[in-house]
């Protein structure tokens, strides 16, 4: 078994909606990530700040690759981790031949 940090840092506070509704897509998705609470962690507060001009944006969640995604729809959310092959392709649709 490898000892390697899962895929995603996902910063966040359990008070916040946004972070709530993804942490939500992230498990019913089974993507895994590494739970940081900036509310707990005053070192994960000033990174947060630092990439979102001063504000404490939330959820800021950073991806293996760099990649970073503030506040996301459940859509960007998504669209982001296919093409980084966090999960599946979408399936194409029907067509009618």
């Amino acid at each position: 078994m490898s000892n390697t940090q899962p895929p995603v840092k996902f910063y966040g506070a359990m008070w916040c909606g946004d972070t709530r509704r993804a942490r939500s897509w992230f498990d019913n998705n089974k993507v895994p990530y590494e739970w940081i609470d900036v509310d707990k962690n005053k070192e994960a507060e000033e990174f947060v700040k630092s990439v979102n001009n001063g504000f404490r944006s939330i959820p800021t969640i950073v991806f293996a690759d760099g990649s970073r995604l503030t506040e996301p729809s459940v859509r960007k959310l998504e669209e982001h981790a296919r093409k980084l092959g966090l999960i599946p392709p979408a399936p194409e649709p029907l067509s009618d031949v």
